[in-house]
């Protein structure tokens, strides 16, 4: 098998009208979303921290992270990311498949999508007609908001 032909999975997920992936090796697993404990002084698309298994997880909102308009979300997740060896939870409007391509599916992210916006992209495929666009979870966060997080999750008691 050539690399071309290699199988990925990738869950695709929705935020707002917009359809993404992840691959499914840094996504560690779909929760029910349940409100985040709000922590003072951090920007708004970082919505808290929730317990994961005994642990803080810090947990940042993509809608707001896209500067997305906010919304009621009744299908709302938490994809719980490796970003970067961390741990983090992503809300997300609904979690939709887990799709299965090979790297010849994948397009590189159009020459348009430039700056912060195009650091996020990974590339595109298509799917039912529609395209969906791969993001790279390691650069959701600079490495300041990192720790900006880890120092946030940190100075909350352990539930």
């Amino acid at each position: 098998m050539t690399q071309a032909d290699e199988r990925r999975q990738m869950v695709t997920f929705r935020v707002g009208d917009d359809l993404f992936a992840a691959e499914i090796r840094v996504v560690e697993r779909v929760l029910r979303c349940s409100p985040p404990r709000p922590i003072p002084d951090l920007p708004p698309w970082m919505a808290g921290v929730i317990d994961y298994v005994g642990h803080v997880l810090p947990v940042i909102d993509l809608r707001a992270r896209f500067e997305l308009a906010s919304a009621t979300r009744p299908l709302a997740r938490v994809l719980v990311v490796d970003i970067g060896g961390a741990r983090v939870g992503a809300v997300v409007d609904e979690v939709l498949e887990v799709a299965t391509l090979t790297a010849a599916d994948i397009s590189a992210p159009p020459e348009l999508f430039k700056g912060l916006a195009g650091a996020y992209l990974q590339g595109t495929f298509s799917r039912n007609e529609q395209v969906i666009v791969v993001l790279d979870t390691h650069a959701l966060l600079t490495s300041r908001e990192r720790l900006l997080l880890e120092q946030a999750a940190a100075e909350v008691p352990h539930a």
